[in-house]
C-alpha cells in the first residue's frame, strides 16, 4: 500500500509530504526560530512573552543560579541601599527612591570624605590640608607643617604659622597691600612724629632724623636743638 508521512510542527510552521516515487511537495508557512521551543520553556514571575518565544520583562533580569527573571535592575545603582523593583531602591534610613545617599565616610586622621558615583565608590586620594605636607613616619603617614618661610619671598621678617606663614616689617617699615614687600613710613608725615624734632626733621628709610637752624646744633637726645 502507499506510504505516506505527515510531519506536523508546532503551530503548522510547515508541512511536508512523502509519497512514493515522487519528490515531495513543500508548503511554506512561518517558522520558528530553533530556540523558540526553549524559550517557551522559561517559567516564574516576571516572564514576558511576545512572537518570539519569551523572556524576562523590561526592568528584571535572571538571578544566578535559579534561572528565574527574580532579579530586578535599578540603572542609577542603589549606593549604600539595594535593588527591591525596577529603578525602585531601599535605603538605611527607611526611605525609597531611584537611588540612595552614600553617607560620607573618612580617610581616618586625614578627614577626606569618600564620594560614590551611582553606587561604585571613586578612586579617593589621601591628601593633607594646604600648608601640611604627607610625611611616612614609624606610626605611620603623617600631614606635618610645612615652614613656609624656608622659600617665601616676605621682604622684611617671615613668620612661620600652622599651615601658613606672615610676613612682617621692622621699625619704620610697614607691610605692602601684596602682604610680602615692606615700604617705608615717613615718619615726619606722621602726627606726633613730626614735633619730635624741635627744628626740622628728615625722613629716612625705617627712620628720620632732626636738624637744627643755622646757629643751633643737635643735642645728645638727637631731637632737640
Amino acid at each position: 500500500p502507499p506510504v505516506m508521512l505527515v510531519e506536523l510542527l508546532v503551530q503548522a510552521a510547515c508541512v511536508s509530504l512523502f509519497l512514493p516515487g515522487g519528490q515531495g511537495r513543500v508548503y511554506p508557512g512561518r517558522k520558528k526560530p530553533a530556540s523558540f521551543a526553549v524559550e517557551r520553556r522559561r517559567m516564574g514571575p516576571h516572564v514576558c512573552f511576545s512572537g518570539f518565544g519569551s523572556g524576562c520583562c523590561p526592568g528584571w533580569m535572571l538571578a544566578p543560579g535559579s534561572g528565574q527573571c527574580t532579579l530586578p535592575l535599578c540603572s542609577f545603582g542603589c549606593g549604600s541601599g539595594f535593588c527591591i523593583a525596577p529603578n525602585l531602591c531601599s535605603c538605611p534610613d527607611g526611605e525609597q527612591g531611584i537611588t540612595c545617599p552614600e553617607p560620607p565616610g573618612t580617610c581616618g586622621e586625614y578627614g577626606c570624605d569618600l564620594t560614590c558615583n551611582h553606587g561604585g565608590c571613586q578612586e579617593v586620594a589621601r591628601v593633607c590640608p594646604l600648608g601640611f605636607s604627607m610625611v611616612e613616619t614609624a606610626n605611620g603617614i603623617r600631614c606635618t607643617d610645612i615652614d613656609e618661610c624656608l622659600s617665601a619671598a616676605c621682604e622684611g621678617l617671615c613668620v612661620n604659622t600652622e599651615g601658613g606663614f606672615v610676613c612682617e616689617c621692622g621699625p619704620g617699615m610697614q607691610l605692602s597691600a601684596d602682604r610680602h614687600s615692606c615700604q617705608d613710613v615717613n615718619e615726619c608725615r606722621r602726627p606726633g612724629e613730626r614735633h619730635a624734632c624741635q627744628h626740622a626733621c628728615h625722613n629716612t628709610p625705617g627712620s628720620y632724623l632732626c636738624s637744627c637752624r643755622p646757629g643751633y646744633r643737635l643735642s645728645g637726645d638727637r631731637v632737640s636743638c
